[in-house]
């Protein structure tokens, strides 16, 4: 039987790759990306907590979502994708991907964090 660390890196890797295919794809279109990413993520905070044996709501998750995300997007150094697009096509659909790969991991980590502490209580 999986480990929770195991059961919670499944569920983180397969979101981040969702989450890069799908951003990748949608490199053109201007701020499309949160419309499609955030169902995923949501869906992957919830199911982190149930992998800690935690219920929660899908408003829930998406309220954590929007605060890891904050917490993530905060830390992150700034790209210009349209800049980048403009001049080198192609490469803005790596930029993107990469970073909804790296943005989701990064936020569902920090769900299992909490998760964490909320199991210890």
């Amino acid at each position: 039987m999986a480990s929770t660390k195991q059961k919670v890196n499944e569920i983180i890797q397969a979101a981040s790759i969702a989450c890069a295919g799908i951003d990748g794809g949608l490199a053109q279109v201007p701020e499309s990306d949160s419309v499609a990413l955030d169902p995923i993520q949501t869906a992957m905070i919830i199911a982190i907590a149930s992998a800690h044996g935690i219920e929660i709501t899908n408003a829930a998750a998406a309220d954590l979502l929007h605060t890891f995300s904050a917490t993530v997007r905060g830390r992150q150094v700034p790209i210009s994708r349209q800049a980048m697009a403009g001049w080198l096509p192609g490469i803005d659909n790596a930029v993107n991907d990469s970073t909804a790969a790296a943005l989701t991991e990064a936020i569902g980590w920090a769900a299992n964090s909490y998760f964490d502490q909320a199991e210890a209580k």
